[in-house]
């Protein structure tokens, strides 16, 4: 019998008392009563001096209270909220949380328990954890999984902005995949699991000041693979929020502004560039050739030629194909996409209606993609788009799965 690896969730709170009751049901309602809860409430210290930030110092001694009161589950309280004890101005904020939070658990952890990231204003379903700790049996050669997401509706002004963001991730995600491109994958705080062992492979999570899932996720996937379906859902919540620099609370406050040049639903051509580009690495092993993301490489490394400092230090092919994987990162995909909106014209519209037309369209949404041939997201209905962000995950969903059906 397979021994089953321990469950850590690692939850990283500020000002969040509001949403603590009812993760605490989450957690208490999961299938998988065996876990360890560790959770860091924080805040910078400096706050409890500005009476501007004094409400959230506030509301983090209430969730102090909250989680120290819990008895139903194992909790491990980390306080860097309590006056004296936040963080000072040179290291703080959700990153830092988060590696707080994974490097307390690799000390008390075995090598193979699992870490399960989440957040508090996130749902997860009874079987959130079970399904996690089984997808780790059964796939223990990979070194993390980016779990399916699908935001919540509030019902309000909100859901306009929410769902336009949730679509352009998918149709970003959707194009990765059509092109098979190794970074293919959603980094969401909320939605992530690893093991420890490969939490310590890649030299633990690097504490940006934004986008620490995004950049984590990326190491695993150069030291290895990931996989990016098991059999749940996590529903993250759609409030705006700019504790962080970007991710969906900044990303709705842009939206709220009419300001939506972030996140671009980029021309499908660009993503079949990316792919024609990867497919040259084997043929620069042995000389240079033309590939369509040259202009955007030589001027974003400020030169002609990065190529040949890969042969030189990597004489085996495979070996040599891994660098220039690892070279032209998710990080470089998405600067090169935007590179190249800012040299073309961009209709985010248009291009969501080509993909979904040639890629997405069957018997059953033929008359409805057909019916938006024209559409802006400003007018669109609300209906409309709820229906446009099904499709996209409906499609993500059976690419995700067909994803780990390869790997078995």
């Amino acid at each position: 019998m397979v021994e089953k690896p321990n469950i850590f969730v690692s939850l990283p709170v500020i000002n969040e008392s509001q949403n603590i009751p009812s993760l605490l049901d989450c957690l208490k309602s999961q299938t998988l009563k065996s876990y360890k809860l560790v959770v860091c409430v924080n805040q910078y210290d400096e706050w409890w001096e500005n009476d501007g930030f004094k409400p959230v110092c506030l509301d983090n001694l209430k969730s102090l209270q909250l989680f120290s009161n819990t008895n139903e589950f194992d909790v491990v309280l980390i306080d860097k909220s309590s006056k004296g004890n936040g963080w000072t101005r040179k290291k703080g904020g959700v990153g830092w949380a988060r590696k707080i939070l994974m490097d307390k658990i690799t000390n008390i952890a075995g090598s193979s328990d699992i870490i399960v990231s989440i957040d508090a204003d996130t749902y997860y379903p009874p079987n959130y954890l079970q399904v996690i700790q089984d997808f780790f049996v059964n796939h223990n050669n990979l070194l993390g999984l980016a779990l399916p997401y699908y935001h919540r509706l509030d019902g309000n002004h909100t859901d306009r902005l929410i769902l336009r963001y949730e679509i352009y991730m998918r149709y970003y995600l959707l194009n990765m995949m059509r092109i098979n491109n190794p970074y293919g994958f959603t980094a969401l705080g909320s939605a992530m699991a690893f093991p420890v062992w490969a939490y310590k492979k890649v030299g633990g999570l690097t504490p940006v000041a934004a986008g620490e899932d995004f950049y984590f996720l990326q190491k695993l996937i150069k030291s290895g693979r990931i996989g990016i379906w098991a059999d749940t859902i996590a529903y993250p919540s759609p409030r705006l929020s700019s504790r962080v620099a970007f991710g969906t609370g900044p990303a709705l406050i842009k939206g709220l502004k009419g300001d939506w040049t972030s996140y671009p639903n980029y021309n499908i051509s660009y993503f079949d560039d990316i792919k024609a580009s990867f497919d040259t690495f084997t043929k620069l092993f042995n000389d240079n050739v033309y590939t369509p993301m040259d202009e955007y490489l030589a001027y974003k490394f400020n030169n002609q030629d990065i190529w040949a400092p890969l042969r030189n230090n990597y004489r085996d092919k495979d070996n040599f194909i891994k660098a220039c994987v690892n070279k032209i990162d998710g990080l470089r995909i998405l600067q090169f996409l935007h590179w190249k909106v800012d040299k073309n014209d961009l209709n985010s519209e248009r291009n969501l209606f080509v993909f979904l037309s040639q890629f997405l369209k069957s018997s059953e949404n033929k008359d409805f993609i057909d019916s938006i041939e024209d559409f802006d997201f400003e007018n669109i209905d609300i209906d409309s788009l709820k229906n446009i962000r099904d499709i996209l995950f409906k499609n993500e969903m059976h690419q995700r799965k067909t994803q780990i059906l390869n790997y078995n």
